[in-house]
C-alpha cells in the first residue's frame, strides 16, 4: 500500500491491484444472427463459468456493461489464473461465446 496527498491535504491510502477487462467476441456479429441465442448464451457463461471462477480466484467484478466486465483482483496471479481458466473452460463449452480479456495492473 501506498499513500498520496489530496489537494485538501489528506491522504488516500493505495493498493496495488490487477484488472481484468473482458468482453464477447463479435458480440454484435452473433446479435445480428440469433438475438435470443446469443443473450441465452452469454447469461449462461456469465452464471456457470464466468462468476464462479471469478470467485474462486478472489476477484470482484466492478462493472458489466452489455456483453463486458471489469473485475478487480488483489493478485495478478489470481487475475492470470481465473483469465486462463475461463478461456480453458470456453473452449470446453465448444460454443459460440468467446471472450477476450486484457490484464492491466498497478495501484488504485
Amino acid at each position: 500500500m501506498s499513500h498520496a496527498a489530496t489537494p485538501g491535504g489528506g491522504r488516500v491510502q493505495r493498493r496495488l491491484a490487477a484488472v481484468l477487462a473482458a468482453d464477447v467476441v463479435g458480440f454484435s456479429r452473433l446479435m445480428g444472427i440469433n438475438e435470443t441465442r446469443t443473450l441465452r448464451d452469454l447469461i449462461e457463461v456469465r452464471r456457470t463459468i464466468f462468476s464462479p471462477i471469478v470467485a474462486d480466484n478472489r476477484g470482484r467484478v466492478v462493472k458489466l456493461m452489455g456483453d463486458g466486465a471489469l473485475v478487480e483482483f488483489s493478485s495478478v496471479v489470481d487475475a492470470v489464473n481465473a483469465a486462463v481458466e475461463i478461456q480453458k473452460a470456453l473452449t470446453a463449452r465448444n460454443g459460440d461465446c468467446r471472450w477476450s480479456a486484457g490484464l492491466n495492473s498497478g495501484l488504485a
